[in-house]
């Protein structure tokens, strides 16, 4: 299934249960046709802490995919989840039909997944170049045409590749840290929080950035503060509260949804 069709799909899934089409945010979480990434009932947490309870997502081939909320609604743990990083405690998370709960993040790496977390996503001490090998490390050797394919999607990188990454600004690390995760050519690349702490004037270069990778084909499933920004791009948003699933959509069908502005966009 498309990305347009996966949209679709949900606009007429949401409006088949009595959700109108006038602009009302829909609560069918899930996709009808294939999903490359496909979340059922999960519940999930730290060591004994429950974060998500009962969550259903859903991301098709080739789909960008938003998570916005309030603070603490659980949505980077979705991602966590997703790479292996939490606790499992009951739901399946399957990827391209195969179950891949209870992996360890370097099986989920080998099954096609990607993931860039919020902080500490690059390594200070290493050059670049040397940061875009450690996303390659599960390979026999380094493929450097992947590599000059990263150069060629963040040029700088090329100018900057001796330098330690450490010494770089907010901005060029969060392209080291992509380009990392791009090694292996996922089918589908993770994103917790990509415009922390970058300057204003180079967020939306970076979400140009990532509207280019999911349009090379890769599936994006992201969480962001900017919610507005990240809704008007993606196909589809979700909107978890407190660890549960509150409203799925398009995003532009959330973003015109008066009770979801009010309370999960500033108005």
């Amino acid at each position: 299934m498309s990305a347009e069709s996966a949209a679709d799909a949900a606009t007429a899934e949401g409006e088949g249960k009595g959700e109108s089409a006038d602009g009302d945010a829909g609560t069918a979480h899930t996709l009808d046709g294939d999903a490359i990434l496909r979340i059922r009932d999960l519940d999930a947490g730290y060591g004994d802490l429950q974060i998500l309870d009962d969550v259903d997502l859903d991301v098709a081939d080739g789909e960008y995919v938003t998570i916005v909320g309030p603070n603490g609604a659980g949505k980077s743990t979705v991602m966590k989840t997703v790479f292996g990083l939490t606790t499992h405690m009951d739901g399946t998370v399957e990827f391209e039909g195969e179950p891949i709960h209870g992996l360890a993040p370097e099986q989920i790496i080998r099954e096609g997944i990607g993931f860039v977390p919020q902080t500490d996503n690059v390594f200070p001490g290493l050059s670049v170049r040397e940061n875009l090998e450690m996303g390659a490390y599960i390979l026999d050797e380094v493929p450097e045409d992947q590599i000059e394919a990263i150069y060629d999607r963040f040029p700088i990188l090329r100018e900057r590749k001796d330098q330690k990454a450490g010494t770089l600004s907010g901005g060029q690390r969060q392209m080291v840290a992509m380009g990392r995760a791009l090694m292996l050519d996922p089918d589908l690349l993770l994103l917790d929080e990509p415009s922390a702490g970058l300057a204003p004037d180079l967020v939306d270069d970076m979400f140009d950035r990532i509207d280019r990778i999911n349009d090379s084909g890769t599936a994006v499933l992201m969480v962001e503060q900017n919610a507005k920004e990240a809704l008007r791009r993606c196909d589809r948003g979700y909107v978890l509260v407190n660890g549960e699933n509150r409203y799925t959509d398009r995003g532009e069908v959330l973003l015109g949804d008066e009770d979801v502005r009010q309370d999960f966009l500033g108005g």
